[in-house]
């Protein structure tokens, strides 16, 4: 996966591709792994970095939906638990089973619970990650040691997924490049190309690195940017109506003290009416989230003051040591890209189900949705897509198409378990140079060996592609990835041929984006 290679093949191509997809998160990955593996040829363009908004931002689960069952959403909880199976299947490196305890405080909580959760396992079947039981108040202690014991009568433990969000989506990126998709991240789409009926041919795209623009032609155009749909569907309406009710959720990250051992918590109803999740995830604890109405969208959306106040509170509430805000090692949030009309009461009400649309110019949207059932999502446009465009009707393949990196004993590799099949040759690039196998930060899991992967084979541009996304070092620990910064820099500089001007504006770049991660 070479950008420059991925740009000469968009310029040698003198047919109009199949598919040009707008954006590089779940979605849009999700779509140009499908129709590339039908044999369509694809072209997806991302105006920064795969997943540098909502895709890399979620609470790291891949999950049913719990709270949709109790909203009585049965079909899209049925359909994310199947893909939930569905994925395990295909990317065992990067999705494991996680169990969660709902603690028991009142009397009715047991039963009620137990019951729900029973439906659950049901509803998943033959994709079932383990039962659901209750546990008593000891058995609950013993999973969660610093859950609050006062009034603790007892827990139930149900089973779900999780994953790390944005290596799945590189492992996408590099599935979809190796079914035939091109794809070219920092490169934003700043046009729609139309034929002489104003049917829609392709798009304008501007390359940020070469600073040129470039027109591509397709038979069908596939918006799948997420809360930054209704921007793409302008390009083509400027009068169209927003479809997009944006809402933000944030996650607190914390030292691993505060929820030791290899169980979640999940309390199913907060203050705001949603779910909050404490899970354990690379060595630390992520605590979330909220569900805040925002009326602009922002790449780099800023977690407010009394969302902050909002999750500590809650966590005090079922954790013995009460974290506050000089505990946080990180914050983040991310926007959902929920669809509804303006007279909704609150996004949290709003449905997680997709929604497919085609402009009367022909523009494919998909949009909604979440994370689990991308799959599904993917199937569905692509689907549509290639009736639109006349392509040669071919079944889906993605059921049984296993994701880049497919290991089945992955945790062979420790750290590096989330490359997968790749992680040897990592291994071999950091046995190669000692200086490589260095850590990067005492505070921080990876080796400096993975920048430098990352530039090579992960399509990684920039000091934030690096430590936000390929190595998470950023929702980690923000001021060790602060501190880190200039070796990155360094790095990927010798990797990608920059000078040192170059290094000293990625680094304030990337230290003005990370204050924006740190509880002030």
């Amino acid at each position: 996966m070479k950008r420059a290679e991925m740009r000469a093949r968009l310029e040698r191509r003198s047919e109009p591709w199949d598919l040009a997809i707008v954006g590089g998160g779940a979605t849009g990955l999700g779509v140009a792994v499908d129709a590339a593996a039908r044999g369509y040829s694809v072209a997806l363009f991302e105006g920064v970095d795969f997943g540098k908004g909502t895709s890399s931002r979620s609470t790291k689960l891949v999950h049913g939906g719990v709270r949709y069952l109790r909203q009585g959403n049965i079909p899209l909880v049925m359909d994310a638990l199947r893909e939930r199976g569905i994925l395990r299947r295909n990317a065992p490196h990067l999705v494991h089973d996680l169990p969660f305890v709902v603690p028991n405080y009142d009397w009715w909580e047991a039963p009620f619970y137990g019951i729900g959760l029973k439906v659950y396992d049901a509803l998943a079947g033959r994709y079932g990650f383990g039962a659901s039981k209750l546990l008593s108040k000891a058995e609950t202690v013993e999973r969660l040691p610093t859950i609050e014991t006062e009034g603790l009568r007892g827990g139930v433990v149900y089973h779900d997924g999780q994953f790390d969000d944005a290596r799945l989506l590189v492992h996408l990126a590099r599935t979809a490049v190796g079914q035939g998709a091109v794809l070219v991240n920092h490169a934003p789409v700043t046009g729609l190309l139309r034929d002489d009926a104003g049917v829609i041919a392709g798009v304008r795209v501007r390359d940020s690195e070469a600073g040129d623009e470039l027109e591509v032609e397709a038979r069908v155009v596939v918006n799948a940017t997420g809360p930054f749909a209704d921007g793409v569907r302008r390009l083509d309406d400027p009068e169209a109506r927003g479809m997009i009710r944006p809402s933000q959720g944030i996650h607190l990250v914390l030292d691993r003290r505060f929820l030791p051992g290899d169980s979640a918590i999940m309390v199913p109803d907060t203050d705001d009416g949603r779910v909050l999740f404490a899970v354990p995830w690379h060595d630390r604890v992520i605590v979330g989230t909220t569900d805040t109405p925002v009326d602009d969208v922002s790449l780099e959306p800023v977690p407010l003051a009394d969302e902050v106040a909002f999750v500590l509170e809650h966590a005090a509430r079922y954790l013995v040591d009460d974290p506050g805000p000089d505990d946080v090692l990180s914050t983040f949030a991310g926007l959902r890209p929920l669809v509804g009309s303006d007279d909704a009461d609150d996004t949290a009400s709003l449905s997680r189900d997709h929604t497919l649309q085609i402009s009367p110019s022909g523009l494919v949207t998909i949009t909604g949705g979440k994370w689990t059932t991308y799959r599904k999502m993917a199937e569905d446009t692509v689907d549509h897509a290639a009736v639109l465009a006349g392509l040669e009707p071919v079944p889906c393949p993605t059921k049984e198409l296993q994701i880049h990196g497919y290991h089945p004993a992955a945790d062979r590799f420790g750290s590096l378990a989330v490359y997968g099949a790749d992680a040897p040759e990592l291994q071999a690039l950091a046995a190669g140079d000692p200086a490589l196998a260095e850590p990067l930060h005492p505070r921080l899991p990876a080796l400096r060996a993975e920048v430098v992967w990352a530039a090579r084979e992960e399509m990684a541009r920039t000091v934030d592609d690096v430590l936000a996304r390929r190595t998470r070092s950023l929702l980690l620990d923000a001021r060790a990835a602060i501190e880190v910064a200039p070796d990155v820099a360094a790095l990927l500089a010798r990797e990608l041929g920059r000078d040192e001007n170059w290094e000293e504006r990625q680094v304030a770049s990337f230290t003005a984006l990370a204050k924006g991660y740190l509880v002030t």
